[in-house]
């Protein structure tokens, strides 16, 4: 049970991270993602790009473990692998500059990953 709610935690963390750009813009994952799920299915080539199917992808992974009797060992370390690829993006983006918005609304799902893959391992 403890690795099916960690599992669910690592999701939901990954939609808190905190995008900025240029002028006045910004935006949460999880807004970006309901443009991207609304673009899919009105103009679907517009929203396959890897830095966005990869991450909904890893979400949906991480969603199945939770409703496995057992939550699988690769399918949660491939779920957090493929969320990672953009958070981890996000992170040195925001060290890069200097954004501590950023950099902080990305470290809950860190945080998460490492619990739920050191309760996993742990499991043997």
């Amino acid at each position: 049970m403890r690795q099916k709610i960690l599992n669910l935690s690592v999701v939901l963390t990954s939609l808190l991270g905190y995008l900025q750009w240029g002028g006045g813009n910004a935006l949460f994952l999880f807004q970006a993602e309901a443009e991207v799920l609304a673009k899919l299915f009105t103009k679907p080539i517009e929203a396959l790009h890897p830095l966005t199917i990869l991450p909904m992808l890893g979400q949906l992974v991480l969603l199945i473990t939770v409703f496995q009797q057992k939550p699988s060992r690769i399918l949660t370390w491939i779920g957090i692998g493929a969320l990672s690829s953009l958070l981890a993006l996000m992170l040195v983006i925001g060290l890069m500059g200097s954004n501590p918005k950023i950099i902080a609304s990305v470290l809950p799902f860190f945080l998460m990953a490492l619990l739920a893959i050191r309760t996993q391992s742990r499991k043997g």
